[in-house]
């Protein structure tokens, strides 16, 4: 079920079910002079929330506490007392900055989670869902070698490079909507990405009537892409919805550019997933050369 709240409400299902609603305004100081000054430190120092906040010691100490009980904060003792932002904390931001600008006013149930992200049920002007970015939480540097967006030098911890992940999806959405059959993008802030709720279940995970109609639209969907100059880069049964008889291209932050030097490479991959799924599950034979030529000529 939906909980209509207020922001301090919203948060909570996503961090902690009691927690949130006894935030302070100074808890929010801190955890937005925290984002502010992990661009410049990993573990950032009592003194700088302190200047940042014009707080005293005792009540920064105060609210650091609170922060780290609820899941938002973590503290680091090496090689100085030093604090940073966790998951908790950024998605809260980003869920008080949703909610100001009245792109959602209330959260549901988790309805889905990947390796790097974790998606709800919401309420905006209809039904949406919120996708929260988690790249790099298992492994992060393997992200950073596998994904170009992420400097390979400098400080740019997991949150940060979540909120790549999250700009990359919706850019990519704003792009291909409605040319290609993805969710409807609504909103972005930091590592959420607000679009359109997709009612229906996974590709791997249902049984086609007619499978070969299904493949055609999805090779379809595919060179409507590659005509606006973007690759999914991550294409796969698991990564297409289907809402009543439709196939719809979900999770597009590692996309690239159809002009990059691996880019066809990395086609011949996405449609190679397609097209094994098929064979193995529906036996239909379709052959990738003739696929490749379908949708880049």
């Amino acid at each position: 079920d939906f909980i209509v709240c207020h922001i301090t409400t919203v948060a909570i299902m996503v961090v902690s079910p009691e927690r949130i609603r006894g935030l302070h305004k100074y808890e929010k100081a801190i955890l937005v002079a925290l984002e502010r000054y992990m661009k410049r430190y990993e573990w950032v120092p009592l003194d700088s929330l302190m200047q940042a906040t014009a707080l005293s010691e005792s009540e920064v100490n105060y609210r650091l506490s609170r922060l780290i009980s609820w899941g938002m904060v973590r503290f680091n003792a090496v090689p100085y007392d030093g604090y940073a932002l966790v998951f908790g904390g950024y998605d809260t931001l980003a869920l008080t900055t949703l909610t100001k600008k009245g792109i959602i006013s209330a959260l549901g149930a988790k309805i889905g989670e990947g390796k790097e992200s974790v998606v709800y049920e919401a309420l905006g002007l209809g039904p949406v869902a919120i996708k929260f970015h988690r790249v790099g939480q298992r492994s992060f540097n393997t992200a950073r070698v596998n994904r170009e967006y992420i400097p390979e030098t400098g400080c740019c911890p997991w949150l940060f490079a979540s909120r790549l992940s999250a700009e990359r999806e919706y850019m990519a959405l704003c792009t291909l909507h409605p040319k290609v059959s993805v969710p409807l993008p609504i909103g972005q802030n930091r590592n959420a990405v607000v679009m359109a709720k997709i009612c229906g279940p996974g590709l791997s995970r249902c049984r086609l009537e007619d499978p070969a109609a299904t493949l055609e639209s999805i090779i379809a969907n595919v060179r409507s892409s590659y005509q606006a100059g973007i690759i999914h880069a991550d294409l796969s049964e698991f990564n297409i919805l289907m809402e009543e008889g439709k196939c719809v291209l979900i999770d597009w932050p590692q996309w690239m550019e159809t002009s990059h030097p691996n880019a066809m490479e990395i086609l011949s991959r996405d449609i190679g997933n397609i097209l094994s799924f098929f064979e193995r599950k529906y036996k239909l034979d379709y052959d990738i050369g003739e696929a490749l030529r379908c949708v880049t000529g």
